[in-house]
């Protein structure tokens, strides 16, 4: 369909899926479906040492459970696949030929201990702006480096303002020498970074809508730039605020914080655990067990908070 709204659900394997997963997994649902649209599931697994394929599956059941269902991939199929991203490399060194093609890649000899250690401004992600060490190498000098060292490979930004209007945060804007500078496309080890990867599996699966954690607000720009050098369409984004634990630290997957089976085996339904985020999500007035398809009258993005919301105790109990 013409127009159609496109979303989708991107986890990546490397942990069982917890409550802010589930929460911007509901509302990216919730997005898409209440203008008539369809949901894409991929699996991020980008980088091998980080991907289990028993979280992936696990990943699609808890989303199933939850009734977050989706029309492409995750086991569907459809007619943008393969729908993990570690069968997606060749097609990541074709995206990467067509930016190399326009003259905007170089190597990066630059250790991360080094890229650390300088004292140079941070992005808002906490990553450090690259001061373009290795942006001037003449060819002698790069095959020199290559003696003793793989290099990364970055893209050059251009001095240009990248401006969108955020679905749920409003208009955003940043200079991307000074917001990101030159970023990564591929790694030292071969493995392509989540920036190519993600930007490009959006554009060629048509993806029209993207609703991520608001700790990814900062990556937009940058991901529009790579939109526009390929030559795919842009994409609306929506962030949703972060669920924070009760103590008020940032869920991780690596701690296990509150994974759905773990909730269920303490006794709450997959509707009791919908009622409970889309209470947070400013949905409802109470938690009360309730559907996906039932909370669909109900979404606006103007009842979603703005603020990082702290989850409550008994929420967890």
């Amino acid at each position: 369909m013409v127009g159609q709204t496109v979303g989708r659900f991107a986890p990546t394997p490397s942990g069982h899926l917890h409550l802010g997963n589930l929460f911007s997994s509901l509302l990216a649902w919730l997005s898409a479906k209440s203008q008539g649209g369809r949901i894409i599931f991929r699996c991020e697994d980008l980088d091998p040492d980080r991907s289990y394929r028993e979280f992936a599956v696990q990943a699609q059941h808890d989303l199933e459970l939850l009734g977050l269902t989706w029309e492409e991939g995750g086991g569907l199929g459809g007619p943008h696949g393969p729908y993990d991203q570690g069968s997606r490399f060749h097609f990541y060194q074709s995206q990467l030929d067509k930016l190399e093609a326009l003259g905007l890649v170089y190597p990066c000899f630059c250790s991360r201990a080094q890229l650390h250690a300088a004292s140079a401004p941070h992005a808002s992600d906490g990553e450090p702006i690259y001061a373009g060490t290795c942006r001037g190498l003449s060819p002698q000098q790069v095959a020199e480096k290559r003696k003793t060292r793989s290099p990364a490979l970055r893209l050059q930004v251009p001095e240009e303002v990248i401006s969108f209007t955020d679905l749920h945060y409003g208009p955003q804007e940043q200079f991307l020498p000074t917001g990101c500078g030159d970023f990564i496309l591929r790694r030292s080890d071969g493995v392509f970074a989540y920036q190519l990867a993600v930007t490009t599996d959006d554009g060629a699966m048509g993806v029209t809508q993207v609703v991520r954690g608001r700790d990814l607000l900062s990556s937009t720009p940058r991901q529009i730039l790579l939109f526009r050098l390929l030559g795919y369409p842009v994409p609306q984004f929506a962030h949703t605020p972060l669920l924070l634990a009760p103590d008020g630290r940032r869920l991780s997957k690596r701690d296990g914080d509150q994974c759905l089976s773990g909730l269920m085996a303490k006794g709450l339904s997959p509707q009791q655990v919908v009622g409970r985020l889309a209470f947070l999500a400013g949905l409802l007035p109470r938690p009360e067990a309730v559907t996906p398809q039932e909370l669909l009258p109900l979404f606006s993005w103007e009842k979603v908070p703005r603020e990082d919301v702290v989850i409550p105790w008994e929420f967890l109990e």
